[in-house]
């Protein structure tokens, strides 16, 4: 017999919250939305963002694919290490962080202290091969490695799905659930204004662009962040506080006869129970890693910003950047929304489906609104603003990242393995009208975000997570540190894995979780295997596969892996740019030749990236007469531009798409591959070298100090 106690809503929303004595019901309207103040403060916000995005739109060459998709090859250290925080830590992580931790703990955390250490793995020992193979995407590197066109297909379609599923969606959902809470619109009316915000800003800029505004919002994210975080540690007391008032943070509507709506007696420890818990310690330690080697080290949106250093001394820094920065996310939103919890108990921690769809209309939970309940209730005004702006900071700096890595993957992947002779300028409208399917799509999967894994929407990504990228993780290991592996292990390794991880995610969403207190009759598979289980079954299957399959077929040519395995990365080539060798000869060629018989400057800019926006199908050769026709083609639409409208010209400059004035200046020396991308200066190495084991002292510090 189920024995619930109800009180009155007034009533419900003050119950067991000893650090609040307003009640929320009972505050003037004012104080639940954002008020002049605040307004003036995001208006601020938008417009620095938006200078400062068009300053970097100006000064970037967005006319070439290595212009447009990796900033040029031009970033330092600390603008990739921002942009590399900024990308992973969206609006999705600010409420699906503090959602999980005011749920469950601080368990959660695992997550950012393992990225540490994988980042640590992308700059050591990923990141000198990707360089040495020139490559602009990671199903490009598999094209190379492997040969032949289905797995770098299977690949990106796989990328595009998975970007859809637990990134682009998920961010959107935070961020409208964020304005929801603020300014109390509908849910799509928030993501139809978010969209078009974003929009905008990732049809104009490049990568270069989302880099250096990424590094902005980092600054504005941490600023606004802290605040907060100082805010919520004075209403409980400090931590000691918080570790006593959490245990009895319990909502007032519950069911008397199951644990529905109590704290976790294990809430405040990383590891826990191998078998019942929610993040059992087996898990943790092998099953997280696999995924975060798949988003850390093979990850279009994360390697992307590695791959546009000046040199690998600076991407390594990036690195070690993003990793200090890293430590924060456990202290500015995890810890923070366990302090929701306690604040707004009823409300945050409902257990009664009633109740939970009063408050926030998700019968399955509430504890997502966290994070901006507190950002509501505890900061004055202004501050709300400052806030308002770290959340669209983070939403704008993770969509951004994704919506250029999606476009790169899609437009030098796919459409140009369908139309290989496609002029340049093709590709740059391609890429910007993907983006609008991808938007599209995203917004179609929001419902079944928003009911997935009880209304915790970090848990919903991580779940997702360890479906679909182990096999990927597993197949980029194989390929970068076993020469071995061949195309046929490679493609079956991941298409028998992927299927796999596909029939589980399936069983999840046809059979979810049942609302606490309910019968659970969900298939063995998914009731008693968990997710990060599933993730070590899944990779060791995969790598049996690959490995299986490779040794019982021809072994790959040692032509094909030069310069594409950790063991072969250091060998010299003959080629300029990565095959065709044909091509790379021509060009060097070309470039030899006396004064009177040299390309016009316009053709050697445009031949500048042979290998990163012309990779044919197997066995085709790119000559440098397609180079200089597609070279004519671009300038050709350039000439135009003068004879058209201003409208028309300024939406050529802001897409990138006005050739003539950039081509002019590129100079003649880009086309030689930068053969010094490798070499590290020996003072500043072993300073980098020095900062990693402070780095890697750090994790060990915080995995102990929360065991």
């Amino acid at each position: 017999m189920e024995m619930k106690t109800k009180i009155p809503l007034a009533m419900e929303q003050t119950t067991n919250t000893p650090a609040s004595t307003v009640d929320p019901a009972q505050t003037p309207r004012a104080q639940q939305i954002l008020d002049v103040a605040d307004i003036v403060v995001l208006v601020i916000y938008l417009l620095f963002v938006l200078a400062v995005g068009l300053w970097s739109m100006h000064r970037t060459k967005r006319n070439t694919v290595k212009g447009y998709f990796l900033a040029g090859k031009n970033m330092v250290w600390w603008p990739i290490g921002a942009s590399l925080f900024a990308s992973n830590v969206g609006s999705g992580h600010f409420i699906g962080l503090a959602g999980t931790g005011a749920a469950s703990g601080i368990a959660v955390s695992a997550y950012e202290f393992n990225g540490m250490i994988i980042l640590i793995l992308l700059a050591w020992f990923f990141l000198p091969i990707y360089i040495a193979a020139e490559v602009t995407t990671m199903p490009e590197y598999l094209l190379k490695r492997f040969g032949g066109q289905r797995i770098r297909l299977f690949i990106a379609i796989l990328y595009l799905f998975i970007y859809i599923f637990t990134k682009i969606s998920v961010d959107i959902y935070a961020g409208a659930v964020f304005i929801q809470q603020a300014l109390h619109w509908n849910l799509y009316i928030a993501v139809i204004g978010l969209l078009a915000i974003t929009t905008l800003y990732t049809v104009g800029g490049g990568l270069a662009a989302v880099i250096y505004t990424d590094a902005l919002q980092t600054v504005i994210m941490l600023i606004g962040a802290l605040i907060l975080m100082g805010y919520a540690f004075v209403k409980v007391e400090g931590y000691s506080g918080l570790q006593e008032m959490y245990f009895h943070a319990i909502p007032s509507v519950r069911d008397l006869n199951t644990t529905c709506g109590l704290p976790r007696k294990d809430a405040f420890h990383i590891f826990r129970d191998p078998v019942t818990s929610d993040f059992p310690w087996p898990g943790v330690l092998i099953g997280m890693t696999i995924p975060s080697i798949w988003y850390w080290c093979t990850d279009q949106v994360i390697v992307q910003r590695s791959l546009s250093a000046k040199t690998l001394l600076h991407a390594k820094g990036g690195s070690l950047f993003a990793v200090y920065l890293k430590i924060l996310p456990v202290f500015i939103m995890v810890l923070p929304g366990m302090i929701s919890r306690v604040l707004f108990v009823d409300e945050v921690a409902c257990a009664d489906a009633d109740t939970c769809r009063r408050i926030c209309g998700n019968a399955v939970g509430c504890s997502d609104i966290a994070y901006p309940k507190l950002v509501m209730e505890l900061l004055p005004g202004g501050l709300r603003g400052l806030m308002m702006s770290v959340m669209i900071a983070a939403l704008m700096s993770s969509l951004t990242s994704i919506f250029n890595s999606a476009s790169t993957i899609f437009t030098m992947d796919v459409w140009h393995h369908i139309r290989p002779h496609c002029p340049e300028w093709e590709l740059m409208i391609v890429g910007r009208v993907f983006v609008l399917v991808l938007v599209a799509l995203s917004v179609l999967w929001i419902p079944l975000v928003q009911m997935s894994q009880g209304g915790q929407l970090f848990m919903y990504i991580q779940s997702i997570s360890s479906y679909l990228q182990p096999p990927v993780a597993v197949v980029f290991i194989a390929g970068c540190f076993w020469k071995r592996t061949n195309e046929m292990g490679a493609f079956w390794g991941l298409f028998t894995g992927i299927l796999a991880g596909c029939i589980r995610m399936a069983l999840d969403f046809i059979y979810p979780e049942p609302l606490c207190g309910h019968p659970d009759n969900r298939p063995l598979v998914t009731k008693y295997v968990h997710y990060l289980h599933f993730s070590i079954i899944l990779s060791v299957f995969t790598l049996i596969v690959v490995v299986v399959i490779s040794l019982s077929t021809k072994p790959p040519d040692p032509e094909k892996i030069r310069r594409l395995t950790w063991y072969t990365h250091f060998e010299r080539v003959d080629t300029v740019a990565g095959p065709p060798k044909e091509a790379a000869h021509k060009m060097n060629s070309t470039m030899r030749q006396p004064e009177g018989d040299k390309l016009p400057r316009e053709e050697i800019g445009n031949t500048n990236n042979i290998s990163l926006s012309t990779d044919q199908p197997e066995g085709g050769e790119l000559h440098l007469e397609e180079v200089s026709n597609k070279s004519n083609a671009s300038l050709s639409v350039a000439e135009s531009v003068k004879e058209r409208s201003k409208l028309i010209s300024f939406l050529l400059w802001f897409c990138g798409m006005n050739q003539k004035e950039e081509a002019e200046n590129t100079p003649p020396s880009e086309i030689l591959a930068n053969t010094d991308l490798l070499s590290e200066e020996p003072c500043m190495r072993n300073f980098i070298n020095a900062n990693l084991i402070v780095c890697l002292t750090a994790t060990v510090f915080l995995y102990a100090y929360f065991f």
